[in-house]
């Protein structure tokens, strides 16, 4: 059970297109928004909440999310947490929750061409 100590798996619609960085090490990286949605029914009423989920891509996993992801496509991902804090323009600090993408599953049925 080692291996679920940090452990995320989201299936979901990409909200973007993928936004791709070199780093100063020649290494690329890939910054996409996931929505997640979950249908409830409170008395009755159908309700549907959308979570939105940053993921970060690494290496080799960003290069193919750069040549075939687009916004709209249903992925699954497998990954783990990760936090980061930064200071913004204003000297504000501001934290942020991320998901570092190990896995990569493109459900969507692209058409040839």
């Amino acid at each position: 059970m080692n291996n679920l100590n940090n452990k995320v798996q989201l299936i979901g619609k990409l909200g973007n297109d993928p936004e791709i960085k070199v780093t100063a090490t020649s290494k690329k990286v890939a910054r996409l928004r996931l929505a997640t949605n979950e249908t409830r029914y409170i008395k009755g009423e159908k309700s549907e909440e959308t979570q939105w989920h940053n993921l970060i891509v690494w290496g080799g996993l960003a290069e193919v999310c750069e040549k075939y992801l687009k916004k709209g496509e249903e992925i699954a991902i497998e990954g783990r947490l990760s936090y980061r804090m930064y200071t913004d323009k204003e000297n504000n600090k501001r934290f942020i929750t991320e998901i570092t993408v190990s896995e990569l599953l493109m459900m969507s049925n692209r058409k040839a061409g």
